[in-house]
C-alpha cells in the first residue's frame, strides 16, 4: 500500500504477474471450451430423430456429419450426458480448496488441467464404448475442472499486490466468459469441416499444451521464479503479506458464524442462479420470443459472453483505479461492483417481461442481463481474499459450492416451470431470479466486510 508508483509502473504486459494472469486466462478459456462444446456437438452425435430434444440445440444448425459416428441416445440420456460434468464439480470445491492451501498450486492446478484435457480427448473413444463411459468421462472432467476453478484463486495470495488484485483476478477469470463465446462460435464450423470428434481433439490438445506451459512458467512463490526481475520481486515482497495455512486447522466454526462469509455465499448463490439460467435457456427464450432462425440464435447466444468478458476486465481495472487513487475505500468498491453485478441483471431481466418490447429491446436487455453479471468479478467474487487470505482456497471452495447449488437448483426449477406453465413461465422465471438477486444483494450490503477477520489472523495478531 506504500508503493503506488512501482505498482503503476510494474503492472504491464512485461511484468511476470501480468503474464501469469494471461496464462490463467487462456487456461480458463480452454476449460470452458471443453465444458460447453458438448451441447453443440451433441446435435451431430445423435440421430436426426432426437435432434429437437437436445438442450441448447437451438444454438447451432444441424451439423453436417463428416465420416463421424452417430448414436441412438434418447433425449433423457442426452440430458444426463450434458449435465454429467456438473456432478463432479461440486465434489471438488471444499477438499481442493483446502488442499490448495497445503500443497503446491503448480502441481494441483497443472495436473487438474491436464486431466480435464485428457478426458476431453477420450470423449470420442468413450462414445464408442457407450453412454456410460461418456458420463463417467464427463464426471471426472467436472471434478478436475472444479479443482482448477478453486485452486487458481490462491495464486493471487502470493502474487498480487493489494492495489492490483482486482485487475489480475479479472484478467484471469475473464477466460470463463470468453471460453463459451469462442465455443459457440467455432464448434459448429469445426464439426461441419472435420467432424464432431475433431472438436474434442482440438480443445483437448489445446488444454494439454497449456498444462505444459503452466508447469514450465508458473511457480507458487515469486521468490522461486527464475525469470522474475529483481525489482518486481522486491515490489511483490514489500506489498504482499506472506501467509500460509499449512499445518493450521481451518476455523470452520468461526467461518459458519461469520456474517461476511454468509454475505459472500448468498451472493455466489444468486450469481450462479442467474448465470445458469442464462447459459442453459437463453437460446430457448430467443426462439420462443423472437422466432429467429437457428444460426442467428447461435450468434446472439454468444454475444453476452463477449460483452461480459469486456465488462469483467473493465471492472477489475476500475476497482484498482479507485483504490489506488483513494477515491473509494475497499469495502465501498466491493459493494459497488457487487451491486452492479446483481442489481443490473435483475433490472434488465424484469424489463424482458414487458409484452410490447421490440426485437431490439429484447436482444439488448437479454444480452445485458447476462453480461452485466461480470461486474461481480471485482466485487463479491474476490472478496474472500480480503477477509481471509490465510484460508482463501478453502473459503472460496465453500462459497463456490453454495453458488453451484444455486446453479443446479435454478436450471432444474426453470425446466419444471417451462414444462408445467408455458403461458406465464418466463414471467415467473425472471421475476424469481430478480428477487433472489435483490435479496442477496441487500444482505451483502448490510453485512459484507473487506478487512481481515479476527478468526483469519495470525495467532499473535489476535492476541493484541
Amino acid at each position: 500500500m506504500d508503493h503506488p508508483s512501482p505498482s503503476r509502473k510494474g503492472l504491464g504486459l512485461c511484468s511476470l504477474r501480468c503474464g501469469l494472469a494471461l496464462l490463467l486466462h487462456f487456461c480458463n478459456v480452454a476449460l470452458l471450451c471443453q465444458r460447453s462444446c458438448l451441447s453443440l456437438t451433441m446435435v451431430a452425435m445423435v440421430n436426426s430423430s432426437a435432434l429437437q430434444a437436445v438442450p441448447n440445440a437451438s444454438a447451432s444448425e444441424p451439423l453436417e456429419r463428416v465420416k463421424s459416428p452417430v448414436y441412438d441416445w434418447s433425449p433423457r440420456t442426452q440430458g444426463i450426458i450434458l449435465s454429467a460434468i456438473m456432478y463432479g464439480m461440486p465434489a471438488a470445491q471444499i477438499p481442493m480448496g483446502y488442499l490448495s492451501g497445503v500443497y503446491p498450486i503448480k502441481v494441483v492446478t497443472g495436473l487438474a488441467l491436464l486431466l480435464s484435457s485428457v478426458c476431453n480427448l477420450l470423449v470420442p473413444l468413450a462414445a464408442e464404448g457407450g453412454e456410460s463411459l461418456v458420463i463417467a468421462c464427463r464426471v471426472v472432467q467436472g471434478f478436475s475442472q472444479g479443482t482448477v476453478i478453486v485452486a487458481q484463486y490462491t495464486v493471487w495470495v502470493r502474487w498480487a499486490p493489494p492495489l492490483e488484485r482486482s485487475r489480475l483476478t479479472s484478467v484471469s477469470l475473464s477466460g470463463n466468459m470468453l471460453g463459451p463465446c469462442l465455443s459457440l462460435l467455432v464448434t459448429g464450423f469445426i464439426s461441419q469441416a472435420l467432424g464432431w470428434p475433431a472438436v474434442f481433439y482440438i480443445f483437448g490438445a489445446g488444454g494439454c499444451a497449456l498444462s505444459l506451459l503452466w508447469f514450465l512458467l508458473f511457480y507458487d512463490d515469486p521468490e522461486q521464479h527464475p525469470c522474475i526481475s529483481l525489482s518486481e520481486k522486491e515490489f511483490i515482497a514489500s506489498s504482499v503479506v506472506q501467509v500460509s495455512s499449512s499445518g493450521k486447522s481451518v476455523p470452520i466454526k468461526a467461518m459458519l458464524k461469520s456474517l461476511p462469509v454468509w454475505a459472500i455465499s448468498f451472493c455466489c448463490f444468486a450469481f450462479s442462479w442467474t448465470n445458469s439460467i442464462m447459459f442453459m435457456y437463453m437460446p430457448t427464450f430467443l426462439r420462443a420470443r423472437l422466432r429467429i432462425d437457428i444460426r442467428e440464435n447461435g450468434l446472439l447466444s454468444a454475444l453476452p459472453y463477449l460483452l461480459s468478458w469486456v465488462l469483467g476486465n473493465l471492472a477489475g481495472y476500475l476497482a484498482d483505479f479507485f483504490l489506488a487513487r483513494k477515491i473509494l475505500s475497499l469495502i465501498a468498491i466491493r459493494k459497488l461492483f457487487t451491486t452492479l453485478g446483481l442489481l443490473l441483471p435483475a433490472l434488465f431481466a424484469v424489463s424482458l417481461l414487458h409484452p410490447g418490447a421490440s426485437r431490439v429491446t429484447v436482444v439488448t436487455c437479454l444480452t445485458l442481463t447476462s453480461a452485466t453479471a461480470g461486474f461481480c468479478v471485482a466485487g463479491m467474487i474476490i472478496n474472500p481474499l480480503d477477509i481471509a487470505p490465510r484460508y482463501y482456497g478453502f473459503l472460496k471452495g465453500v462459497t463456490m459450492l453454495i453458488g453451484m447449488t444455486g446453479g443446479l437448483t435454478s436450471s432444474t426449477l426453470t425446466g419444471i416451470i417451462l414444462n408445467q406453465d408455458p403461458e406465464s413461465s418466463w414471467f415467473k422465471i425472471f421475476l424469481l431470479m430478480a428477487a433472489i438477486n435483490v435479496t442477496s444483494l441487500i444482505f451483502y450490503l448490510v453485512f459484507a466486510k473487506a478487512d481481515v477477520q479476527d478468526w483469519a489472523k495470525e495467532r499473535q495478531q489476535t492476541r493484541l
